[in-house]
């Protein structure tokens, strides 16, 4: 018989479950939004990191931001997006954690979104943890305790 170890959300550390920068679509600040929404379309992404030109986190640009600014009365103006760069228009009010944080942490942050970027002690970019590697450790977490009864 194999014995259950119980695990608890908050002994789990980020460190184990985030996607590293280096498998992470973002653009950059001074990126055109003509650049950023082709990089969101061939990732699949909704929306993805911001990133200054030292690759500090600075904020998340997504989709529908961008169309939004193409939308003109009676049509798209798509011909708007080579001339917005992206730091005028992406969202710079967005929760971050680092590695040291617990998945709890995490699960608490994704609430209202889709991922976390997760930065170091200076800003710099480390990844993102996804609400799907959360919920797959919660899910782990009910059918552990759920066969200790």
């Amino acid at each position: 018989m194999s014995t259950i170890q119980e695990t608890q959300l908050s002994d789990l550390l980020i460190r184990d479950y985030f996607v590293p920068s280096e498998k992470v679509a973002h653009v950059q600040l001074n990126n055109p939004l003509e650049h950023a929404l082709l990089v969101l379309v061939k990732s699949g992404y909704a929306a993805v990191p911001v990133l200054d030109s030292s690759y500090k986190f600075v904020g998340i640009i997504g989709k529908t931001v961008i169309l939004n600014e193409t939308l003109g009365l009676e049509k798209f103006e798509m011909e708007r997006l080579a001339e917005i760069k992206v730091e005028e228009v992406m969202n710079t009010d967005v929760p971050t954690l680092t590695r040291d944080h617990t998945i709890l942490d995490g699960l608490n942050a994704v609430i209202n979104h889709a991922f976390i970027c997760i930065v170091d002690n200076e800003g710099y970019f480390d990844g993102i943890l996804t609400r799907r590697a959360i919920l797959k450790q919660v899910k782990k977490n009910i059918y552990i305790n759920a066969y200790k009864k």
